[in-house]
């Protein structure tokens, strides 16, 4: 596939992008490497080759989910600058 200036410059308004010449010139030679790349790697042979998610083997770790009690509600209260019966008082942020 041949990169072409218009093909540049479609890129680059739907990226909002403003493209001088010298810009433009140099982006469609950088295209156009991507491309050749790409299709150097579609002349390998991948067909004994399982599609992968992520190179490494994942695995979710997560630890075991238990019961413990919670602070004493009172003492953490005593420390507020203003409460009420079970809460802390804050100023008011939205009108």
């Amino acid at each position: 596939m041949t990169i072409t200036k218009e093909i540049v410059e479609y890129a680059a308004a739907l990226s909002r992008l403003k493209l001088d010449d010298a810009e433009t010139e140099d982006m469609q030679k950088q295209m156009s490497a991507i491309v050749d790349y790409m299709d150097v790697l579609n002349k390998l042979d991948t067909e004994n080759v399982e599609p992968l998610s992520h190179v490494f083997s994942i695995s979710n770790v997560m630890r075991e989910d238990e019961v413990v009690p919670s602070y004493d509600r009172e003492a953490l209260l005593d420390n507020a600058p203003e409460r009420n019966e079970e809460c802390f008082v804050v100023p008011k942020t939205v009108e």
